[in-house]
């Protein structure tokens, strides 16, 4: 009998330093995952000019041009920023055509002065509902439409596209683009209605601009403008609007992710935007531009 309960009470203290252990290491790991989420904050975050409060709960920062987070990526020191195209792209623009500019709900409560760029700040939960801080803000690898579905097998499908090609070799695209604000019930899901403009060998290569509803990325159902682009394929270059280094805005006006006011309704008024992506002929950069 002795023998038996203490072997027992041998177990019992096994159990429990078995327990102890794996309790220590989550919560190391907990602590290191907290700790990755608030150095990633404050690579984002950057001394601001002005700050306002939109009245859908965002904060937009007004951040100096040359201190947008591009400019944390070593390839971009001393940069100098091109601030507008060499020249306007041709046949995009219908001096007839009325403007179809929206704007967003913050602009309610103030305005970013010169020389700044308005930046929505991102907070905690937004980084710590991604699957990891690297691939916060990021598409996953995989997602761009096959042109040929019939390849796909049913378990492999993770999209449902609605997708209208134009191959060919393009310097310029335009896109007129409704706005609406779809349900999006689960919080991995999201919908989106965009332009998309693919290139390189393997279509590797793309630069994306339109509205989306992506509680994942945002924590809401609000209809959004987003940017996006990618060299590899999604894999770990890219980002959306400017969560990473790659992609300058030099427009004072206009915050990436911010809530795109007011929406259209069935039956009622229909509201739209209108998005420009184009080649510079002569520096090589890529241009988007939203609105007339």
């Amino acid at each position: 009998m002795k023998m038996y309960v203490s072997m027992s009470y041998g177990l019992m203290a096994l159990l429990l330093v078995i327990i102890s252990l794996w309790c220590t290491k989550t919560m190391a790991q907990a602590m290191m995952h907290q700790l990755e989420v608030q150095q990633h904050l404050k690579w984002l975050k950057t001394p601001t000019a002005k700050s306002i409060k939109s009245p859908d709960g965002d904060i937009i920062d007004c951040v100096h041009i040359y201190h947008q987070p591009a400019f944390n990526h070593p390839l971009l020191k001393n940069h100098t920023i091109q601030m507008r195209p060499s020249l306007p792209p041709s046949g995009l623009y219908d001096e007839n055509e009325e403007s179809s500019s929206i704007p967003q709900l913050w602009h309610q409560n103030g305005r970013c002065p010169e020389d700044t760029i308005p930046i929505r700040r991102t907070k905690k939960e937004d980084v710590l509902r991604a699957s990891s801080v690297e691939r916060y803000g990021k598409k996953s690898p995989g997602t761009i439409p096959n042109p040929t579905p019939s390849q796909i097998s049913p378990q492999d499908v993770e999209y449902d596209f609605a997708v209208v090609y134009a191959p060919g070799k393009y310097y310029g695209a335009k896109a007129i683009i409704n706005v609406w604000n779809p349900m999006v019930e689960r919080p991995n899901e999201f919908s989106a209605s965009q332009i998309w403009v693919l290139g390189g060998p393997t279509a590797q290569d793309t630069v994306e601009a339109g509205w989306h509803v992506d509680r994942g990325l945002y924590g809401d159902n609000k209809t959004r403008l987003f940017t996006y682009w990618t060299n590899d394929g999604y894999n770990s270059a890219g980002c959306f609007n400017l969560l990473c280094p790659g992609f300058i805005q030099v427009n004072k006006d206009i915050a990436l992710g911010a809530f795109i006011h007011p929406i259209s309704s069935y039956g009622g008024s229909q509201y739209q935007i209108t998005l420009f992506i184009s080649k510079d002929p002569k520096t090589g950069n890529w241009w988007l531009q939203f609105g007339n």
